[in-house]
């Protein structure tokens, strides 16, 4: 059985979970988030716990009790606190600019990459080099997030680029001089 899906899954005040036809919801102050559930996984719903039980013994269902386990954990938290993801542009002229529901991003090319900001996620600029990405789906910010990260990917010599927060980016030495 997976220790993963072994774990039971504390709600807090103010979130609420409903089961209705195999898609779990979950209610919180920050929005609603549903999933549909796998077929070999069965959820049990209390007031203040859910825990994920698999139908049978076989391999699948052990496995996918632990992705469903943990896809309802990020939802709670998802509902409850909020997922962020922080931005930072390294090198000479790289930068961002948020507008409204769209992020201008300067990143050494001739022209400035205009990027959409999905409806369900807000981006707050921190100074002209760093951006949070905010939102209730972990899934949603973390692909955002990555999307944006691609325009200019960091690289190992000079490493300019667009970073996550804290991202380490592992230098290597560039051609040695003619002797």
């Amino acid at each position: 059985m997976s220790r993963i899906g072994n774990r039971k899954i504390a709600l807090p005040s103010g979130v609420a979970a409903s089961l209705d036809n195999d898609v779990l919801t979950i209610k919180g102050a920050k929005g609603v988030l549903s999933l549909k559930l796998h077929r070999l996984v069965n959820v049990e719903i209390s007031d203040t716990e859910v825990v994920t039980k698999a139908k049978d013994e076989s391999v699948s269902a052990n496995i996918n009790v632990g992705t469903m386990n943990s896809l309802i954990a990020n939802m709670v938290e998802g509902v409850s606190a909020g997922f962020s993801k922080g931005l930072e542009a390294v090198g000479v002229g790289y930068r961002f600019q948020v507008s409204g529901n769209k992020i201008t991003v300067s990143a050494g090319y001739s022209h400035p990459v205009v990027v959409n900001v999905p409806d369900d996620l807000k981006v707050e600029q921190v100074s002209n080099t760093e951006i949070t990405i905010m939102g209730i789906d972990k899934q949603r910010v973390t692909q955002f997030a990555a999307d944006v990260r691609k325009i200019r990917e960091p690289e190992p010599y000079k490493g300019k680029g667009i970073r996550y927060k804290g991202e380490y980016v592992r230098r290597k030495e560039g051609k040695k001089a003619a002797k």
